[in-house]
């Protein structure tokens, strides 16, 4: 939930700040001349960049806990097995010896959305974000590309 929050939290701070950065691009294009208007131009690049940032990584972390979601329903999310210093951080060598596992997993099957998924979550615990975002977009990749399971048609009485 805390993680939520701060998502949310940091999405509207940057919504503001994209306003403000609108709002001073438009001032510098109103001035008129050829340098305020191409400065102003320039400053309007940055929110359209941001609103595209913003978009996809809320795509992505509404994807992802969609596959968390569905994952959890069928009983496969991964347990937490890590060990833990005093401080509650990740030891590193039980982050490896999970990680190794979750790596020949998703070697044994690559087509697999779930495997991949784990995997994620074990690069993740690793300290390794780019890779676990990369092995997550395959999950949702691989996820989206699985044939959508057909529920048996029921059939409906006649009516005369």
């Amino acid at each position: 939930m805390r993680a939520k929050i701060t998502y949310f939290l940091t999405a509207a701070v940057l919504v503001v700040y994209l306003v403000l950065a609108g709002s001073r691009g438009l001032m510098l294009i109103r001035h008129g001349t050829w340098t305020t208007v191409t400065f102003g131009v320039a400053v309007l690049i940055l929110p359209v960049i941001g609103i595209w940032f913003l978009w996809q990584n809320t795509r992505f972390v509404t994807r992802s806990h969609l596959l968390a979601t569905e994952l959890e329903a069928e009983g496969g999310l991964p347990v937490d097995e890590l060990e833990r210093d005093g401080y509650g951080r990740i030891l590193r060598d039980s982050a490896d010896e999970v990680f190794a596992r979750r790596k020949a997993e998703t070697e044994d099957a690559p087509g697999d959305w779930r495997s991949w998924f784990r995997l994620a979550v074990a690069y993740r615990d690793a300290r390794d974000t780019p890779r676990a975002r990369k092995a997550m977009q395959r999950a949702i990749a691989l996820h989206d590309a699985e044939p959508v399971r057909e529920r048996p048609v029921r059939e409906r009485p006649v009516r005369d």
